[in-house]
């Protein structure tokens, strides 16, 4: 059931009930335990008392009624002199009481005096009964009498009811300050709540652009900051993804309208044979643009949605090296760069064999299409300790600083670099070199550019099958 008022109410009467719950813990420590100290020391008093007096009372049973009168003056206290009987167990008999007048009938059977006439030893109680609450002392006086001192506790429990009175009344005065507080406090984190509700609201509803300000430096101010963080997290994501869509859109309506505009001179015009051919040629490659954009899309979005799978398997980056020379020898040869490659022994890595191709190509091509003609760009393969490294480098003019982050951002191109390609290359290339537990690292200065893929090492195949214990039926004993 829902309680009217929400969260401010409840935190309300959250802190009504611990002060409730305090107060009323302090309650029965302190008023039961006063009683109690009280009650004691009353009966102290009145015990040292009736052990000096009881030993004043005389043989003659004549004089009782006179010293019962004389003890009670003395000790503040009713005082009841009895007979005891010789019975088993010992019964008593009323011979004076101080209060004279009266019956006597209410202490004929005084448990206290019938316990110490048993036991022989002074008694001492409290006795609750329909005239009052009393403290009492009985004491044994020789073997045929006992004296009962009844004091009214009516006094000493005053106190106690005033303490109780006082409690009462301040925890009253207390819950309902707590209330008052308890609502107000509760209000203002009641207030800065909805703010966030609000802010969280505008958030769901795809407005990034006011702050969540929360001056609270409590658990609703880190809560705040962490909902701005995820806001400009939020706001950053929604313009990737309105960009993302703007670039792709672009990358595609390019190709598209030329492909469109050579269809339409091709079936309009009267063109001579080696100006269709050259037509043809230009579509068929914007035509492989469009598949090599398409692919490069396919892979982000499997990549986005964790759905792209890689192979762990040896890899030699020496072969991949020498395969991405012979694959791009003739467009090296057609920009006018000088294609180089380097070797250093030993460069197995566990990776996926066609992904690391992948990424090769898309790191070599970058550095054809981003260095003027005639630079040397470099391939190598080498082991660094436990890991692998597959480098493109070159000698070009290098990528200025404060783009080397971004050049593997989606559909980035360096500023003042040849507008080539669909900008998804390095970006793919890092994404791809974390599937399979590595890095792509870019290092540039003034003297160029080099790009890793660093990778986790592997053994040598061969190495591992000499290492290995070969198969026979000895071995396979155990299993019968």
């Amino acid at each position: 059931m829902r309680i009217p008022g929400g969260i401010r109410v409840r935190l309300a009467l959250g802190l009504v009930a611990i002060v409730a719950g305090a107060l009323g813990t302090a309650y029965l420590i302190v008023v039961p335990s006063l009683e109690k100290q009280l009650v004691d020391a009353r009966l102290d008093e009145l015990e040292k008392q009736a052990v000096l007096l009881a030993d004043e009372l005389p043989t003659d049973t004549l004089l009782w009624n006179d010293k019962v009168e004389e003890f009670a003056v003395a000790a503040n206290a009713r005082v009841v002199a009895f007979s005891v009987l010789e019975a088993t167990p010992p019964g008593l008999a009323v011979v004076a009481d101080s209060r004279q007048g009266e019956s006597s009938r209410d202490v004929a059977r005084n448990e206290t005096a019938l316990l110490a006439a048993e036991t022989d030893r002074v008694e001492r109680g409290r006795v609750v009964d329909a005239t009052g609450d009393y403290a009492e002392v009985a004491v044994p006086r020789d073997e045929d009498a006992v004296v009962l001192f009844r004091a009214s506790l009516a006094d000493s429990l005053a106190t106690v009811r005033l303490v109780e009175r006082r409690l009462l009344v301040a925890t009253a005065f207390a819950l309902v300050l707590a209330l008052v507080l308890g609502l107000t406090a509760a209000g203002m984190f009641a207030y800065r709540l909805r703010r966030l509700e609000a802010a969280a609201e505008r958030i769901a509803g795809g407005s990034f652009d006011a702050p969540i300000v929360d001056r609270g430096d409590d658990e609703i101010g880190q809560l705040a900051a962490t909902f701005d963080r995820m806001r400009v997290q939020l706001a950053q994501l929604d313009n990737a993804r309105k960009e993302f869509v703007a670039n792709a859109s672009h990358e595609l309506r390019t190709p598209l309208f030329s492909i469109g505009g050579f269809l339409e001179l091709l079936t309009e015009e009267d063109l001579d044979e080696e100006t269709r051919q050259e037509f043809l040629a230009t579509m068929r490659s914007q035509v492989e643009r469009l598949t090599k954009l398409s692919t490069d899309l396919l892979d982000l979005s499997r990549v986005d949605a964790g759905q792209l799978r890689v192979e762990r398997e040896p890899v030699d980056l020496s072969a991949v090296v020498l395969t991405l020379a012979r694959e791009l020898e003739h467009v090296a040869m057609g920009s006018g760069h000088l294609l180089e490659t380097d070797l250093e022994g030993d460069a197995w890595c566990t990776a996926d064999e066609e992904r690391v191709l992948q990424i090769g190509r898309a790191l070599v091509v970058n550095a054809l299409v981003h260095t003027p003609a005639g630079t040397r760009v470099a391939v190598r393969a080498r082991r660094r300790g436990g890991r692998a490294e597959l480098q493109v480098a070159d000698d070009g003019p290098g990528i200025p600083t404060r783009q080397r982050e971004a050049v593997f951002e989606r559909f980035y191109r360096v500023e003042g670099g040849k507008a080539s390609g669909s900008g998804l290359g390095l970006a793919i290339a890092r994404e791809l070199a974390r599937l399979m537990h590595g890095a792509v690292r870019l290092d540039s200065d003034s003297a160029g550019a080099v790009v890793t893929l660093d990778l986790p090492g592997a053994e040598h195949p061969e190495s591992a099958a000499v290492g290995a214990r070969p198969f026979s039926r000895e071995n396979d004993s155990d299993h019968g």
